[in-house]
This record gives C-alpha cells, sequence and structure tokens, in this order.
C-alpha cells in the first residue's frame, strides 16, 4: 500500500471513529498538492462506492487572503460534498457525527445548468449560475487540535463535514455580493462578521475560480449541484446545545441548533 492509500486509510478511520490523528503529512510522507488531492481523491471514490451515495456539489476553503498568507499559499483549495452532508434550515445537528467542529458563514450557488468540461469564460460561467442561499458550513478536521497544514486540509476534503442550506433561493443578479453583510449568532451573542469581499475580493469569484480549476482537472460543474464559495467571516467552535444563525442581509438568514 502506498503513502496516499495509508493516508486515506488513516483518514477514513479516523472519522469512523470520531477520532483525531497527528498531521497526516509528517505521519504518512504526504507532500504537495497533488498527493494531498490525490488522499482525497480516494476516500471520495470510496464513499462512492457505497450504496446510494453520491456527490451533491463541491466546497471552496482558503478564500480568505490573511488564512492563505498564514499557510503560504496564494490559491484556495477544494472539497467534495455528498448528500448525507446537507442539512437544512432550522435543522438539528447530532454532535455525536462530528470531532472538533466550527461553523463558518458563506454564500451557496446553486448551479443553473451542466458546465462542459473546457475552462468556461466569465459570461458561460455567470449563465450557470441560478440562485444564491444563506449557508452555513460545518467544518471538521481530523488532525489534532486544528493543527492542520495545506496539505492535511486538503487530503482530508478540505476538512469538509456538513452544510445547512436557507430556504429561500435568490436570483444571482440581483445581489451586491460584495456589500453583503454577515452576522453570525451563537446563542445569541455575535461570534463573528464579515461581508463578500472577505471572499476572494466576491464569492462569485471564488465560484469562478472553482469552475476553472475543475475543469483544468478534466471535470466540470453540474447542474443542481451546490458551490459553497467561502466563509464571509471567522469561523467558531461548536458546542451541544448551541444555536447557530447567520443574517446576510438581502440574502436572508440560515440557522441550526447543535444537540
Amino acid at each position: 500500500m502506498n503513502p496516499q492509500d495509508q493516508a486515506a486509510q488513516a483518514i477514513r478511520a479516523a472519522r469512523a471513529q470520531r477520532c483525531t490523528v497527528p498531521r497526516i503529512s509528517e505521519t504518512h510522507g504526504i507532500s504537495g498538492l497533488d498527493q494531498a488531492y490525490e488522499v482525497a481523491e480516494i476516500n471520495v471514490r470510496t464513499r462512492l462506492a457505497e450504496p446510494g451515495r453520491r456527490v451533491t456539489g463541491l466546497k471552496i476553503g482558503l478564500t480568505s487572503r490573511s488564512v492563505q498568507q498564514q499557510l503560504g499559499v496564494d490559491k484556495p483549495d477544494f472539497g467534495v460534498l455528498f448528500d448525507d452532508m446537507e442539512i437544512l434550515d432550522g435543522d438539528t445537528i447530532p454532535m455525536n457525527r462530528l470531532i472538533q467542529p466550527k461553523v463558518e458563514a458563506e454564500v451557496a450557488f446553486v448551479v443553473g445548468h451542466d458546465l462542459s468540461q473546457e475552462a468556461p469564460t466569465w459570461a458561460e460561467f455567470l449563465r450557470s449560475m441560478a440562485y444564491a442561499l444563506p449557508a452555513l458550513e460545518i467544518v471538521d478536521s481530523v488532525i489534532q487540535d486544528w493543527k492542520i497544514t495545506l496539505v492535511d486540509t486538503v487530503a482530508d476534503n478540505a476538512s469538509s463535514a456538513l452544510y445547512v442550506l436557507g430556504n429561500q433561493p435568490v436570483d444571482v443578479g440581483r445581489l451586491d455580493l460584495v456589500a453583503l453583510g454577515m452576522q453570525m449568532a451563537i446563542n445569541g451573542q455575535t461570534v463573528s462578521v464579515g461581508t463578500g469581499a472577505a471572499c476572494l475580493g466576491h464569492p462569485l469569484r471564488a465560484a469562478y475560480w472553482l469552475a476553472r480549476t475543475m475543469a483544468e482537472r478534466g471535470q466540470s460543474l453540474k447542474a443542481g449541484q451546490v458551490i459553497l464559495s467561502g466563509a464571509l467571516g471567522p469561523m467558531v467552535p461548536l458546542q451541544a446545545g448551541d444555536a447557530v444563525h447567520a443574517s446576510m442581509g438581502a440574502l436572508g438568514s440560515v440557522s441550526c441548533r447543535m444537540a
């Protein structure tokens, strides 16, 4: 078994057992983005082999310039969303599904029609985006104490866990996404604030980066997929009993409760 297979197996076991592990970049010698994405892809294929499991979208991470600088990178990363990750507005999430979860508020886009596997132009990309929704992403790393490197988070499917979608879709063209304000509260106390500008300068530009990146990898965005475009403000740790509510101006609000 090669190091990528061993690392993928270690991540799967940690998630199944709800436990943490040391950095797989160090324990399994995974170095560079190519190897990290290979580890993630191994686990994507494994999950898709499970009965009824399917991909429902993609998430973008590292869209904050400050976080990029902290990790020494100049572009985002991405992970895969599955059908069992989706939570609807107001639902309760059992903590026993998670390890050391954190939450961040972001703009979700719904793809209106398939894009070809060729790198889309900006106009082609815009035409494919049907709606926007307010969203919460529950991120959850298997790496001990969240002491991750870029390689570790990429290999761990960009630290993906769950995502919560708001109820009311809004036409993308009706929103000023750069100026869109976000305020997230836990148990009624404000814990994170931000704007659309924090997400790679514009949430649609983050999603456009994803569309072109997938085309470079011989893949494409599909109608009905959800694109989580990246955090609008700092992520915050979660505990059992927490009630999370995020307001995003004209985009509306989204909430969930941890049990």
